[in-house]
């Protein structure tokens, strides 16, 4: 490891900031040197979305192109000998599909006005809205000049490419820190997170809360697995390409009818099944000898991240059961700290989640827009705050807790 020094010292040497039109740019060895992509720190929470793995399996797809509106355009910031110190997953988008930040507004008030709002930049991870390292930074390397040139170089290519914007969805808290400190706007949301504090099973978890909740939860289990349905977990070997079958026909059917058009295709989850399989946890639901629904997770250092979920048969509460209750279970199994159930949903309050602030910054390049943008930001995040505080003080749980 290089000392803070060595560190200075290749910071002043004025990096070099390149642009990337794909993962393939970078080497997986040296990528999983970024903080945060690989398993292999310590003190670091792993966080699978961006590792090598997952954003090249987008590609790789076809998942995360240029056909479908997310054209790589990754920053890539290196030492005058081509050592990586730091990068930013970026696209440079031509809809505002897959992100769960949702700015058609601000792109439909613009355009009425004369603007041209796409294409913009979106360093985030296609398709997954989940909070994690945005900005990263090589372990050796100088965390705040790091992130301060990738920010810097996101402003820059933003008036180079005729971007109207750019923007960092679900970012953490130091890259947030960053990017406000650069002129970014900060714009704030909310989920809804299961928080472990060492409960050694899930009645210990249900008994923290009223006792009308704790009952009607456990009714809701029973009932969810009252047609004979039985639970599976499956990760690592147990991912065969006939269970990505399975799975995938939930996802079709599923997303068909919630979005029109599903994002990801078959190929993907074959391609994260053999990169990835030990990151990954399904949660299958079988009746009658055959898989009827399911609903995929994956693992992090600290953190169950739940995504999406379908079924071809409809049952009263198995939903909330595979993926909600299901992933407690494994949580707390696992010694896992948080769950993160993905984006909205205040159904997850009932079921022990709690509703948690989530961050994003923008970078407006025409004055107009940032203006109006600004205000709107501001109105927003304090009704964003004043929810988040009422949801927190009706949950399940006792007070004594």
């Amino acid at each position: 490891m290089a000392s803070s020094t060595d560190a200075e010292r290749t910071m002043a040497e004025a990096p070099i900031l390149r642009v990337a039109d794909g993962m393939a740019a970078f080497k997986s060895d040296e990528w999983q040197r970024l903080a945060g992509s690989s398993r292999a720190e310590l003190g670091i929470p792993y966080n699978p979305f961006v590792s090598y793995s997952f954003l090249s399996s987008l590609e790789d797809s076809g998942c995360a192109s240029a056909r479908t509106g997310w054209q790589p355009h990754h920053l890539r910031l290196e030492s005058t000998d081509g050592r990586l110190l730091g990068a930013a997953f970026c696209y440079a988008k031509s809809h505002s599909q897959g992100e769960y930040v949702f700015d058609h507004g601000w792109a439909d008030a613009f355009e009425r006005a004369g603007g041209r709002y796409y294409p913009k930049l979106q360093v985030a991870v296609p398709f997954t809205p989940a909070t994690g390292p945005r900005l990263l930074v090589a372990r050796d390397g100088d965390a705040a000049a790091v992130r301060a040139a990738l920010a810097a170089g996101l402003k820059t290519l933003t008036g180079r490419t005729g971007a109207s914007s750019a923007h960092v969805t679900f970012a953490g808290d130091a890259d947030m820190a960053v990017l406000d400190e650069a002129g970014f706007l900060t714009r704030t949301d909310q989920q809804f997170h299961f928080r472990n504090p060492g409960y050694a099973g899930y009645d210990d978890f249900l008994s923290t809360l009223v006792s009308r909740k704790r009952k009607a939860l456990k009714r809701e289990r029973r009932e969810a697995l009252a047609a004979g349905i039985s639970i599976d977990w499956l990760t690592g070997r147990d991912l065969t390409e006939a269970v990505w079958d399975d799975f995938f026909a939930f996802y079709m059917d599923t997303g068909g009818r919630k979005w029109g058009r599903p994002y990801l295709n078959r190929t993907f989850y074959s391609l994260i099944g053999e990169r990835m399989a030990d990151d990954i946890l399904l949660v299958m639901a079988k009746r009658n000898g055959r898989y009827i629904a399911g609903a995929i997770n994956f693992i992090g250092g600290d953190t169950l991240y739940g995504r999406h979920w379908g079924c071809i048969e409809e049952h009263p509460f198995l939903h909330f059961e595979v993926c909600y209750h299901q992933a407690i279970d494994f949580a707390i199994a696992r010694g896992l700290r948080v769950v993160e159930a993905g984006a909205q949903g205040e159904h997850k309050l009932a079921r022990g989640y709690e509703p948690v602030i989530t961050r994003s910054a923008h970078w407006i390049e025409h004055p107009g827009l940032r203006r109006a943008v600004a205000e709107y930001l501001r109105q927003e995040r304090r009704q964003v705050e004043q929810m988040n505080v009422y949801l927190g003080e009706h949950g399940p749980f006792r007070r004594d807790r």
